[in-house]
């Protein structure tokens, strides 16, 4: 499967506080847990190489919606997730800047504790290093890799998220590879280069290049976007502010029915758990979408901020309570799952499936301001924190908008 697109991500420094780094790392596992059980280490490895649906893993993992970090904390939170799960059968190998320099030597000890497998750990080093050669020097872009995450499976397939920064722009640049992707190596390997185009650029993996490559000549290729077939642009803007673009109304009011109508949520709780609070369905309706959507659900990856919000506050806090109540409705599904009481895993695919179904039949149009002010009011019922940890910043209104176009009110509720 070949998913190709751009996106601006704005450098942005800090780092990803205890209290989120630790569920991220538990919701990362256990997702992917989701993702391995219904589709294989390949499905898992085809989301991974898409530009937007890991943007709308880490939206929903509670990272900034927008930013450069996302990249290196969901990576992160895999490597780390996954390290204590070898039955899943998947490896993080590599990270941000001197861990992204042991990648070989972390390959090559996966493939000595997998033998038996046929995993090649020199062959697969070896493709860990040319991926990162083409990115930082094959592809002329102004973009200077700085962290390179190698996935792999224990059937030798693989995929790379890695990324660039240009300091003169204060932009970064995401790369995705995936070996079921990969032809050659030096025409079109890419599913997927992210950043904000820089004008012209020099691209001798494209696969127009040929006789160029061929007689090492140095040729100016057009602007990223018609050097890289199939692309599709994902636009992340500097700005902290979610606005009501960057989601699709539809599709978010489909999510907020589902979890805040009395009938649907009722109906979607069965599903999972029997009184499962609205705004803890909110959450998991999301989570069951970045599980089972298909490619096409993830053109909008902000909305996923709404499943528990983001550490910089925007579009509104994290939702501790919230946050832990999902991992626990997970977490329970996927050990019933272990010992062959599939009833509940089964209720996210069809979930989603309700979701999908509302969005269809009754198309909801989501009230994006009252939304997000209802979240924000409600933060501190919620267990709301934030990097700052401000809770006095926080807007407190005393009347509620409606979270559907022409609705007077919408009742509060606790998860």
């Amino acid at each position: 499967m070949r998913r190709s697109g751009t996106a601006d991500l704005p450098l942005h420094g800090g780092r990803v506080p205890q209290w989120l780094a630790t569920r991220m790392t538990l919701l990362g596992a256990a997702i992917t847990e989701q993702v391995v059980l219904h589709y294989g280490c390949s499905g898992f490895l085809s989301r991974l190489s898409d530009p937007f649906w890991f943007q709308a893993l880490g939206c929903v993992m509670g990272m900034d919606w927008h930013s450069s970090g996302m990249t290196t904390s969901v990576m992160g939170a895999l490597k780390r997730g996954l390290s204590e799960r070898s039955d899943l059968g998947l490896f993080v190998c590599g990270g941000r800047g001197r861990h992204s320099r042991h990648t070989p030597d972390e390959i090559r000890r996966v493939a000595e504790r997998s033998a038996g497998s046929g995993l090649d750990g020199e062959a697969l080093a070896r493709l860990s290093r040319l991926t990162a050669r083409v990115d930082n020097n094959a592809v002329a872009d102004g973009f200077q890799l700085y962290q390179h995450s190698f996935v792999i499976s224990t059937t030798g397939e693989w995929a790379v998220v890695q990324q660039g920064m240009n300091g003169a722009t204060a932009m970064a640049r995401r790369y995705h590879w995936h070996s079921a992707a990969v032809q050659d190596f030096t025409s079109n390997p890419h599913t997927a280069i992210h950043g904000q185009p820089q004008g012209v650029i020099v691209n001798l993996v494209d696969g127009r290049a040929a006789v160029a490559r061929e007689k090492v000549l140095e040729i100016a290729s057009a602007p990223v976007e018609s050097t890289l077939r199939e692309v599709r642009h994902l636009v992340m803007p500097a700005r902290h502010q979610m606005r009501a673009e960057d989601v699709d109304l539809k599709r978010l009011g489909a999510v907020l029915a589902v979890a805040h109508e009395k009938n649907l949520r009722d109906f979607a709780g069965l599903l999972l758990v029997e009184g499962l609070g609205p705004r803890t369905l909110q959450s998991l309706a999301l989570i069951a979408e970045v599980v089972h959507g298909a490619p096409a659900r993830f053109s909008d990856p902000a909305r996923f901020a709404f499943a528990h919000g983001g550490k910089d506050g925007h579009p509104f806090p994290v939702p501790l309570k919230t946050y832990d109540e999902s991992l626990a409705v997970l977490r329970r599904s996927l050990d019933a799952a272990r010992v062959g009481n599939t009833e509940k895993l089964e209720g996210f695919r069809r979930l989603d499936r309700l979701t999908r179904a509302v969005e269809t039949r009754l198309q909801p149009g989501a009230h994006f301001t009252a939304a997000v002010e209802r979240e924000q009011a409600l933060s501190p019922q919620w267990g709301g924190r934030t990097v700052w940890d401000d809770r006095g910043r926080r807007r407190k209104s005393s009347k509620q908008l409606a979270l559907f176009p022409g609705e007077e009110q919408f009742p509060g509720d606790g998860a």
